[in-house]
């Protein structure tokens, strides 16, 4: 029996998953880039196990797809704990979190994705459950309510966020182990994991192949390995090696172009441009006119077109730079 698209269309989302899990390094020697917090990490993992306790909490933020997951898997990893995953979307009520912390194994690493999306009320909660590992229920309403003091297991909470300012202060502070920040990588970074990535999935590439998939990365490991992917499937559909030339037809046929900037991208600055005469441009007004969420433009256009130095984020509004306005020439 032939499987429906929704049957095929799941099975292709799970080997990708498997792929994905099969790139992501579990040795810190095999992590690439962020040298800083990586050696500040490790001073704090190996002190807590020499003194047989738990590390104090961490969090990192930084642009989409740096490796702040795969930081989390290799804390659990170093610390030889089981590793909790959810997100601050996901935990709506006080009943959620608690589910969550009371149900973790002693000396679980429990890590919390985009934990800016918290409200203050579960926030609140945390604070005892970071502090002395204790979580506060209130049981009943009104004047019979009452507070319950619910001792929690030992664990380490690793938060991940792209919007750190979000964040109120009280709860960054809690974060005693430290607060990092993972930044965009250097083209040097990008080569080593593409190379990388490619001896794991088995995908002999050339050097000219390597630096054109890095030099279209986004500066990203995330970016760079769906794009390593998708030039094999290409290649592959069209019978062929994996050569400069096929990954310029593949990349062309994405419509990415030499620096990794899409349509998308271009859309952008284009609009910005025409639309506003090169700015400044209020961010729901330029949102308003690429029909975009504002928070779509501030996380996933302009982080890059920033690094490019093609906008500019001012207090007035976006501006298009002498050097966007120079690509878009071209």
């Amino acid at each position: 029996m032939s499987s429906t698209p929704l049957v095929a269309e799941a099975i292709v989302k799970i080997r990708d998953q498997a792929l994905d899990s099969a790139l992501r390094p579990s040795l810190w020697d095999d992590y690439v880039g962020q040298g800083h917090v990586k050696a500040n990490v490790q001073v704090i993992l190996e002190a807590a196990k020499k003194r047989n306790d738990m590390p104090e909490h961490v969090l990192f933020y930084g642009p989409p797809g740096v490796g702040k997951t795969t930081l989390a898997h290799l804390v659990a990893s170093t610390l030889g704990a089981p590793l909790k995953t959810t997100s601050g979307v996901a935990i709506e009520r006080a009943g959620d979190l608690a589910a969550i912390l009371t149900n973790l194994e002693p000396g679980t690493v429990l890590f919390i994705d985009e934990i800016h999306q918290l409200s203050s009320k579960i926030e609140e909660l945390l604070y005892p459950a970071l502090e002395n590992g204790s979580l506060d229920i209130i049981l009943g309403k009104g004047p019979s309510a009452r507070t319950v003091e619910l001792s929690l297991p030992p664990f380490m909470l690793v938060g991940a966020t792209t919007k750190v300012a979000q964040l109120s202060g009280p709860l960054r502070s809690r974060f005693g182990g430290g607060v990092y920040q993972l930044d965009f990588y250097s083209d040097d970074d990008v080569r080593a994991i593409v190379k990388r990535s490619a001896d794991v999935l088995g995908m002999p590439v050339s050097d000219d192949v390597v630096n054109k998939i890095a030099l279209r990365s986004r500066a990203t490991p995330r970016v760079a390995n769906a794009l390593l992917k998708r030039v094999r499937d290409y290649a592959q559909v069209n019978e062929s090696d994996i050569t400069p030339e096929i990954c310029d037809a593949a990349c062309k046929l994405f419509g990415i172009d030499e620096l990794g900037l899409t349509k998308d991208d271009v859309r952008y600055l284009r609009t910005l441009q025409d639309g506003f005469k090169g700015g400044p441009a209020g961010i729901r007004a330029l949102a308003s006119s690429l029909h975009e969420d504002p928070d779509t433009l501030e996380n996933v256009y302009e982080p890059f077109l920033q690094r490019l130095n093609f906008i500019e984020r001012s207090p007035r509004g976006r501006i298009l730079t002498d050097k966007g306005r120079e690509y878009l020439k071209l």
